[in-house]
């Protein structure tokens, strides 16, 4: 088993989970991108993450913080 937090996870499943976690307001303050504050959508925010490699590696870099947060609870 991988340790990646993010070995098997798509692009979509990530961000649809950092939606569905935090909301697309949220989202705008923790991580301040057009995608997320100017009518988002999932598929928008695809489009932009897949040819904008920087605004993809802190979208991984939130989801990851958050699944860590998530299991410290546990």
């Amino acid at each position: 088993m991988s340790k990646d937090p993010l070995h098997g996870k798509t692009l979509e499943s990530i961000l649809i989970f950092l939606v569905e976690h935090y909301g697309w307001e949220n989202l705008a303050s923790l991580i301040r991108i057009n995608c997320f504050i100017d009518n988002p959508s999932i598929n928008s925010s695809l489009k932009f993450f897949r040819k904008t490699d920087w605004a993809r590696k802190k979208v991984e870099a939130l989801y990851i913080n958050t699944i860590n947060k998530q299991n410290e609870k546990l």
